[in-house]
């Protein structure tokens, strides 16, 4: 008897702080551009990225340090895998690489209508990174090296005029 209770608590510690995570599904560029791309004073770094993509996810730990250390942003992780694989790839993926920032998934695969309203001349290409603050805004199609590289880009933008 003894050994069942210190299994049940066992059990019961070992998986109470387990939590699927939660990701905002957007099937259409126009909602997410609604929910999302605001003109206000909160700094925004938009990361585009997916579970397939070699240097999003290299790049992802430098995100998520500067969504656990810089205060002044908000980092938002956009996945573009397709929305079957939400399930199966992308929850786990987040769960297994424990990323806290708010990750949203924009299954909507008609890129050419779309992709121009983040940036003019976005390839399509990821990793992507927009940065946003009111009207101002910056576009960098490119992986980031390590997260000073990142910090300071980020930074940097938060000082401009």
């Amino acid at each position: 008897m003894k050994l069942l209770y210190t299994l049940s608590i066992l059990f019961t510690l070992t998986f109470a702080n387990i939590s699927l995570a939660q990701i905002t599904v957007y099937e259409k560029f126009d909602d997410f551009e609604k929910a999302i791309i605001k003109a206000n004073d909160t700094v925004y770094v938009i990361n585009f990225w997916a579970t397939w993509c070699a240097p999003c996810i290299k790049e992802l730990p430098y995100f998520e340090q500067l969504h656990q250390e810089n205060k002044k942003v908000k980092v938002l992780l956009v996945s573009l895998d397709s929305q079957k694989d939400l399930e199966k790839k992308l929850i786990p993926f987040i769960e297994r690489k424990k990323i806290t920032a708010e990750v949203l998934l924009l299954s909507d695969k008609d890129y050419n209508t779309w992709l121009s309203k983040i940036d003019k001349d976005w390839s399509g290409a990821i990793p992507a990174t927009l940065l946003l603050e009111g009207k101002k805004h910056l576009f960098s199609e490119r992986e980031f090296e390590n997260f000073t590289e990142l910090n300071d880009y980020v930074n940097s933008f938060i000082n401009l005029n």
